[in-house]
């Protein structure tokens, strides 16, 4: 990546008014990963901008003490983003995750930078830092700053880089957990990052509407393939009645591989207008390459699709007959 990482930097050396932004429902490792490089740039004396096609959950807010990111509304920042000379795409690599900023962002002039740790990139960019390897985006961030201007890594920075790497890796239980990223962290913290205040934050603020949704999905928890296979549903019904959203649920699958025996473990969730389908997997099951079956992508062990139109009635058998194929 040295390389890359070269013309990365020669990029934000050059350049003063930049746009960042990442996919929507952010989670912590794409808005930790823009609000530590916002703050690299900002103290650098850019210009610099946060949009993102949805709102901060509120368990990241924590993050963004300056409130630096914002909800795109095409009324408010369509001069902008026609003025920005750079826009850096993080955490994803698929235009389609940008929802209502895609249009905007394939249209603009502006160079283009996409920094991401996902499979099966889209060309769109002018530049890829793409680490399939990487835990987290915000480890190859934190590997690019390093490298190249470790005494910018602020207390800040160090901060929402250790939230990203933290969260994305499951509080380092995921598989990409390695020694070299340890030594990393570790660094982090003697920057001034946070692990107690971190995970606190992000983990134990949980709304009681949040706590009672979880309840529901737990209270749906079914196996399947010989115990093999387990799966929650939500609908609807469950976040209007615990007033919560789609976001609420983003670590809620992971549920359901705590049960002896799982390999898979599936979240069903109905959006509007269709379905949400989070997957993961233990081993060597690649569960990219199911959500790939139906319209998604993501990790060897973490993926995602969202099917347009599509029901619970029809396709948890779909998906739960797919499943056959990569227990063998």
């Amino acid at each position: 990546m040295t390389e890359t990482f070269t013309q990365l930097h020669s990029i934000l050396e050059s350049r003063q008014r930049f746009l960042l932004t990442t996919h929507l429902h952010p989670d912590a490792d794409g808005l930790g990963s823009e609000l530590a490089l916002a703050a690299y740039l900002i103290g650098r004396g850019k210009e610099v901008h946060i949009l993102n096609p949805t709102a901060t959950p509120a368990n990241c807010l924590f993050l963004d003490p300056h409130r630096r990111a914002e909800e795109f509304n095409p009324a408010k920042h369509e001069k902008l983003l026609a003025s920005v000379q750079t826009i850096i795409v993080l955490d994803t690599n698929q235009t389609d995750r940008l929802d209502r900023l895609k249009p905007y962002v394939l249209a603009s002039s502006a160079v283009k930078v996409c920094i991401d740790h996902h499979l099966s990139r889209e060309e769109f960019a002018n530049l890829y830092l793409i680490d399939e390897e990487a835990a987290a985006t915000g480890e190859i961030l934190a590997r690019w700053l390093r490298a190249f201007d470790p005494h910018s890594i602020t207390p800040e920075i160090a901060q929402n880089l250790y939230a990203a790497i933290m969260t994305d890796t499951g509080s380092f239980r995921f598989p990409k957990t390695d020694a070299e990223l340890h030594r990393i962290v570790a660094d982090l913290i003697d920057r001034g990052a946070d692990p107690v205040a971190v995970y606190q934050k992000h983990y134990e603020q949980q709304s009681l509407g949040t706590v009672r949704l979880l309840a529901r999905a737990l209270a749906s928890l079914t196996v399947d393939h010989n115990g093999m296979v387990a799966y929650m549903v939500l609908t609807r019904k469950d976040f209007a009645e615990t007033s919560t959203t789609e976001a609420d649920a983003h670590s809620f699958v992971a549920e359901t591989l705590k049960v002896r025996g799982v390999r898979v473990g599936l979240l069903f969730t109905e959006i509007e207008g269709g379905l949400k389908i989070s997957f993961r997997s233990k081993g060597n099951i690649p569960i990219n390459e199911l959500a790939q079956e139906f319209g998604g992508n993501g990790h060897k062990n973490a993926a995602g699709a969202r099917i347009a139109g599509a029901t619970l009635l029809e396709t948890v058998p779909r998906v739960l007959q797919r499943c056959s194929d990569y227990l063998k």
